[in-house]
């Protein structure tokens, strides 16, 4: 007879199933891939067999394998040693800093080698913070890197800093006219700063060496790997495709899903990944989305429970910090941002933004279109009921990416059509002290609504937008609880933080329905794949300033231990 006991037994702890009734078990037992029993501690115990792995918890917790349902992975592995250099906090903490890493990558590189590099962020830089307004500049570049094109991007992949070699390499003059919905900042004499802002970054990553397909597995399997430590086993892969050809580190995305579908048809691709196809780049038309998704169609998997192509994203705006967030009311000092797709006037750039995502809803994906501002995402969720009234489909499952203003209306209009958002709780923590003199205290206290969201009727999810931040969950859960700031411990919004169970759902179930997986994954219930999460300690009743303090045990994935500790 074959045996029919558990392979894996986890018991004597505190199971969180994150079922629809949040209940709390002593235990679960794992056949195969599967999930076969939860319950309690004797209940666990008494279906062991011989060759059963017996776990015992001492009264550790169990969560649903996390969900990280907006982390680019391609391009965290990119962003990494040996890919590139760490130029983000808290690695340097001043410019002079990034021009000693700069040189020393210089000194070591081959004669005009580009030299590229992730994560500075001018929140963060000491010359910048001692005299307000200050932006890095080509020339702190210069002197250490004379012959070397040097392309930098910020933290938010927003903006772009270069030295001079790199502008001239790709014909970046005072002539230079920016791309729609970009910005090339200027000195007094009009030549390029060296700061490229949104779409104006493809003017100089366009030129970036690409990464071979090799290089791009080799980045995904060291990724993949850091997430098992982290207890995360699903994670959305937010952009692969002909409109992300000219973003970090050059090359056709397309490259990135080639790397992933040769990972996954060998049985390597050790996660759960679903992509967003980018068919259009920032700044892009109504006409780049329909030769896109032709292009692209959607890509077969050797296996859709491990990579599944299932959406579009397009870029409705840029980001808050950058002023490039489309937003009602101006901000301090002036201006409201704008859309960032094709258009030379607001209203033409309004009725292409509507025909972009038209066409991808008619084409039957789902759509996660990045904005920010609250000017912006009223018309993005204009434009989903557009489609819909257009083109009826049963349950799109479109959603916001970011929604940092989301207002009243709109999630109310989201929670109607059983659309989502999908917030940064880490981006928050570490970005809501240098709100304030960008949006002014009311709407930096405001940013990310969690709370009126979840009391909306959403299916708020959480995510880190890595390498934008770590892939720390723990971290995305206390900013929830929290709403305290990374550089002084400030309060911002009390009114919109959220409890324990919410915060959880936001990174386990509510994402495995942005997957429309739900029924297969992101709980612990019979039936379902056995992804799971085993940390330090019981996490029901921890103070939330603890939690980032808690460490991932063990991570069982498909059935199998990836992770222990």
């Amino acid at each position: 007879m074959s045996d029919t006991s558990p392979t894996l037994v986890l018991t004597g702890g505190q199971v969180i199933t994150v079922d629809a009734g949040f209940s709390v078990a002593e235990g679960v037992a794992v056949r195969g891939r599967e999930i076969v029993a939860v319950g309690t501690d004797a209940e666990m115990r008494a279906l062991a067999g011989p060759t059963t792995r017996i776990v015992e918890l001492a009264g550790r917790t169990v969560l649903p394998g996390i969900n990280d349902s907006h982390l680019h992975g391609a391009a965290y592995g990119l962003s990494k040693p040996p890919f590139a250099l760490d130029v983000g906090h808290p690695a340097v903490g001043s410019i002079a800093d990034i021009a000693g890493v700069v040189g020393a990558a210089a000194r070591a590189a081959a004669p005009g080698e580009w030299i590229v590099g992730l994560g500075w962020d001018p929140g963060y830089l000491a010359e910048c913070l001692a005299e307000p307004g200050r932006l890095p500049h080509r020339a702190d570049l210069d002197a250490v890197a004379p012959g070397h094109p040097v392309c930098l991007t910020d933290f938010s992949q927003h903006m772009v800093w270069a030295n001079s070699e790199a502008l001239r390499r790709c014909g970046i003059d005072a002539d230079t006219v920016a791309p729609d919905g970009g910005v090339v900042d200027r000195d007094p004499d009009g030549r390029p700063t060296g700061i490229l802002r949104e779409a104006a970054g493809v003017l100089l990553q366009a030129a970036l060496p690409s990464p071979t397909v090799a290089q791009r597995r080799q980045a995904i399997r060291n990724v993949v790997a850091e997430l098992h430590s982290r207890g995360i086993t699903s994670y959305t892969e937010p952009g692969l495709g002909p409109g992300g050809a000219e973003t970090l580190f050059g090359g056709l995305s397309t490259d990135n899903w080639t790397a992933y579908a040769d990972l996954a048809a060998v049985g390597s691709l050790h996660a759960r990944v679903s992509v967003l196809l980018l068919p259009a780049p920032m700044g892009g038309s109504a006409d780049d989305v329909r030769k896109g998704l032709a292009e692209l169609h959607r890509p077969e998997s050797a296996d859709p429970r491990r990579l599944n192509a299932i959406g579009v994203k397009i870029f409705a705006d840029g980001v808050p910090p950058n002023r490039t967030a489309w937003m009602n009311e101006p901000y301090v000092g002036g201006g409201h941002g704008s859309l960032c797709v094709h258009g030379r006037t607001p209203d033409l750039q309004v009725d292409e933004l509507f025909d972009m995502i038209r066409i991808a809803h008619e084409a039957g994906y789902q759509l996660g279109v990045h904005v920010t501002g609250d000017r912006a995402i009223d018309l993005v969720v204009d434009a989903f009921t557009a489609a819909q009234e257009a083109v009826p489909r049963a349950d799109a499952r479109h959603y916001v990416i970011h929604g940092d203003f989301i207002g009243a209306d709109s999630l109310a209009r989201l929670a109607a059509h059983g659309y989502g958002v999908n917030m940064n709780p880490a981006i928050k923590w570490t970005i809501s002290d240098l709100m304030a003199e960008v949006v002014g205290t009311e709407r930096s206290a405001y940013q990310w609504p969690a709370r009126s969201a979840f009391d909306a009727g959403v299916a708020v999810c959480a995510s880190s937008d890595a390498p934008i931040t770590e892939p720390d969950w723990r971290q995305g859960v206390a900013g929830m609880l929290l709403r305290e700031s990374k550089a002084s411990g400030r309060v911002s919004g009390p009114e919109q933080r959220v409890e324990l169970a919410e915060a959880l759902r936001a990174y386990t179930i509510n994402p495995a329905r942005q997957d429309f997986a739900e029924e297969w994954k992101g709980s612990v219930e019979v039936g379902k794949v056995a992804d799971l999460c085993v940390l330090d300690r019981p996490l029901l009743g921890l103070d939330p300033h603890e939690i980032t303090g808690v460490e991932v045990d063990m991570t069982v994935f498909d059935g199998g231990v990836v992770f222990e500790r």
